[in-house]
């Protein structure tokens, strides 16, 4: 098992970690992260009457008024990412395996 060190072990070392270390830390922040159910749940807070669904508008508001804001650009993107018109449906699991994928390694 991998040891973490304190602020001051750290300082100690001058800032750095050994590679397993840094692996165990990577680790575990990946366990606690789960991007798909943070997307869902928000999705879900947004439709009211469980349609399994929202509209590109009502995205749109969201990602541009809430939490880390988005530009009108970056939502534009991320819409014609998932092949999602603009005044179009955004179904919630397909929406979030377009996005969620992962990137393609070339």
């Amino acid at each position: 098992m991998a040891k973490f060190f304190t602020q001051d072990e750290i300082h100690e070392r001058n800032g750095e970690l050994d590679f397993s270390t840094f692996l165990a830390i990577i680790h575990q922040q990946k366990q606690q992260e789960n991007p798909q159910k943070e997307i869902l749940e928000a999705m879900l807070m947004t439709d009211k009457q469980k349609r399994g669904f929202i509209t590109a508008t009502e995205l749109r508001t969201k990602l541009t008024q809430l939490g880390e804001k988005l530009t009108n650009q970056e939502v534009d993107d991320l819409l014609q990412e998932a092949n999602i018109p603009p005044n179009g449906i955004v179904k919630y699991e397909d929406f979030i395996r377009s996005i969620t994928l992962p990137l393609a390694d070339y």
